[in-house]
This record gives structure tokens, sequence and C-alpha cells, in this order.
């Protein structure tokens, strides 16, 4: 069926060939038999060219359009798998990109949050060290008012007992002096 069918196109383009070459004659009115025999020998040649070429072509010229199209189809389908990996691939990377993103916004919350927290804990360390600061010079200023009020009690005790020292070396005389000294020596020896 295939070759009857091939047959008949073949027929057809002869047809159409002689046509084509009558169609395209140089004007003259008539022409003549040789000019006839002329023709029909060149379009049986061009129809035996056409048949030779199709007998040793056709079926190469079949399996090279079947093997073309079974590679543009398996092309095809490679690239629409390709196609599919693509799409997935992008997916896949645009939900790791969304995730990252969304942890990255969690990173920085977390940081912000961390960071008023630590705000609050230097405030607060610093209020510490600032009232341990004043309770420190509070308690120096206390401790150097004791020993500055003490150096004071005893520096009035030594202006006290020398007035007094002065006091009485203006007013016990000599005589004054040895009964004190004869009271004293009674009182030690007698205690002991």
């Amino acid at each position: 069926m295939k070759k009857s069918t091939s047959c008949i196109t073949v027929i057809v383009f002869l047809l159409i060939s002689a046509g084509w070459v009558f169609a395209a004659g140089n004007g003259e009115g008539g022409h003549t038999s040789k000019e006839w025999w002329d023709l029909a020998k060149k379009t049986f040649n061009f129809a035996i060219l056409v048949g030779l070429l199709y007998w040793l072509l056709a079926d190469k010229v079949k399996q090279f359009f079947v093997g073309r199209r079974a590679e543009l189809k398996e092309g095809l389908e490679k690239a629409v798998e390709r196609k599919a990996e693509a799409e997935k691939k992008y997916k896949e990377y645009s939900e790791k990109i969304d995730k990252a993103s969304a942890e990255i916004d969690g990173i920085l919350e977390m940081i912000r949050s961390q960071g008023v927290a630590e705000k609050q804990k230097i405030i607060e360390d610093a209020e510490r060290t600032a009232r341990k600061m004043k309770e420190d010079a509070q308690a120096r200023i206390e401790q150097e008012m004791k020993k500055a009020t003490d150096e004071l009690k005893m520096h009035a005790v030594e202006l006290s007992v020398k007035m007094a020292e002065d006091i009485l070396k203006r007013s016990i005389n000599e005589d004054d002096h040895t009964a004190m000294v004869k009271e004293y020596i009674n009182k030690v020896v007698i205690k002991h």
C-alpha cells in the first residue's frame, strides 16, 4: 500500500513537472514532434532518476526521519523532565530561602530581645555598683570622721593633761609634792 501511494505521488509529480515545462515554453505557437520527443525523454529520464533515488534512499530517508522524530521526541521528553526537575529545585530552593529568611528574622528578634535584656542587666549592674560605691564612700567618710574625732579627743585629752599639769605645777609647791608622794607610797605599800 505504501509503495502504490509512492508511485501515485511520483506520477502526479511527473505530470505537474510536464505542465511546468509546457508552460515555460518560449512563447512560440506550435511545438514540433522532436521537441515533444525530447520532452518525453527528459521526463522519462527524470522519472527514472526520481524512481531510482526513491528506491535507493527511501528507507534511509524514512529511517532518518523516524530516527530524527524519535530523537526529537526523546529530547522533548528530557526537556520536560529537566523542566520539571528545575521547577522542583526552584520550589525547594525557594522554600529553603523562605525558611532561611524566617530563621534570620527569628535570630534578629532574639538578638534584639537579648540586647534589651543585656541592656537592662547592664543598667541594674551599674545601679548596684553605684549603690556599693556610695555605701563604701559613706563608710569611709564615717571611718575618717571617727578617726578625726578620736584624734581630736586624744589631742583634747593631751591638751587637758598638759593644762592640768601646768595648773598643778603652778599651784602645787614642794611641800604638797612630798605629801602626795608619801600618800601614794602608803597606799601602794599598805595595799600590796
